[in-house]
C-alpha cells in the first residue's frame, strides 16, 4: 500500500466555478489547517495531525483518538474522473436541508476551494462539531447554512467575508510557496467522516453531487478505524492502483484531540 506524503496544496478547478472567485490553494499542512479553523471559532482542544501510514500500526498510534475527520488529498486521474462520472450518473442532485439531515454537504463554487470545504465538512459533522465556540463565525455559519438547500448553502459560503479572509491568511502560513489562485493544479481534496445519527461512513466532495454513504460502521469506529479505512481510503486507492498506471501520491491528515 502506498504511503502517505505531506506539504502539497490542494486544489481541482473545474467548470462551474470558471470567471468567478478563486482562492489561493492551501497546503495540506496540519499547521496550517488548524490555523484556519480555529481562527474561525474551533476550539483548540482539537486540531489536526499528520497520518504517515493507513496500515503500519505503530504510525497510526501517533494520531490521537477518537480521530473526528479524516481529510485526503490526491492527483485527479483518468480512473478517477472515469469513476466519479459513472457514480455520479445514477445519483441525483442532492437536495437535504434542515436540522434532521444526516450530513451537512456543501456544493463548491469557489476555485481552489476544496481544500476549504473539506475542513467545513470535518467540523460541520460529527463530534468536531461540539468543539465550536458557540460565538463564533464558524458557528454563525453553520447555523445559517443548516436551513438551508445546496445552491443557497453554496451561496452563503462564496459570500462569507470571514472564510475568505481567514482563508487568505492560512494560505500564506504553509512551509512551501502556494501558487497563485489562478493557477491550475491536478491536486483534489476530499474529507470521510461518520454521521452521529446512524454510525455511517461518509464522503463528502463538494464536486460531487451530493455526500456519498461509503457504508455502516460500528459504534465504537472513529474515521481511522480498520473498517472506515477499508470503507473509505483503502477503497480509494485500491481502485486506482488496479487500474494501472495510476499515481498514489496522496496525503493524509486526521481531526482529533490536540497534543497541548
Amino acid at each position: 500500500m502506498a504511503s502517505a506524503t505531506s506539504n502539497v496544496h490542494d486544489h481541482m478547478d473545474f467548470s462551474p466555478t470558471s470567471g468567478k472567485k478563486k482562492f489561493i490553494p492551501l497546503e495540506n499542512n496540519p499547521e496550517v489547517m488548524s490555523s484556519l479553523l480555529h481562527k474561525l471559532g474551533l476550539s483548540k482542544q482539537i486540531a489536526f495531525h499528520d497520518v504517515y501510514s493507513i496500515d503500519d500500526p505503530d504510525l497510526l498510534a501517533f494520531v490521537p483518538r477518537p480521530a473526528y475527520a479524516l481529510l485526503l488529498v490526491f492527483p485527479v486521474s483518468d480512473t478517477y474522473e472515469r469513476f466519479r462520472i459513472r457514480e455520479d450518473s445514477a445519483k441525483p442532485h442532492y437536495a437535504g436541508s434542515g436540522p434532521d439531515e444526516e450530513v451537512i454537504w456543501y456544493k463548491q463554487t469557489i476555485g481552489n476551494a476544496c481544500g476549504l470545504i473539506g475542513l467545513l465538512h470535518g467540523v460541520s459533522n460529527g463530534p468536531a462539531r461540539s468543539f465550536i465556540d458557540s460565538e463564533s463565525s464558524l458557528a454563525g455559519l453553520l447555523r445559517d447554512a443548516i436551513p438551508l438547500q445546496p445552491e443557497a448553502r453554496a451561496d452563503l459560503l462564496y459570500e462569507s467575508k470571514a472564510l475568505e479572509s481567514a482563508h487568505q491568511s492560512a494560505a500564506t502560513e504553509g512551509d512551501t510557496s502556494a501558487p497563485p489562485a489562478e493557477d491550475s493544479v491536478d491536486l483534489h481534496y476530499v474529507c470521510f467522516v461518520k454521521s452521529t445519527k446512524s454510525n455511517h461512513l461518509w464522503e463528502m466532495d463538494g464536486r460531487r453531487k451530493g455526500p456519498l454513504d461509503r457504508g455502516e460502521l460500528g459504534p465504537e469506529d472513529d474515521v481511522l478505524s480498520e473498517k472506515a479505512l477499508d470503507l473509505g481510503v483503502r477503497s480509494f486507492l485500491k481502485r486506482e492502483s488496479e487500474a494501472g498506471g495510476g499515481d498514489l501520491r496522496f496525503s493524509l491528515i486526521a481531526l482529533s484531540q490536540s497534543f497541548d
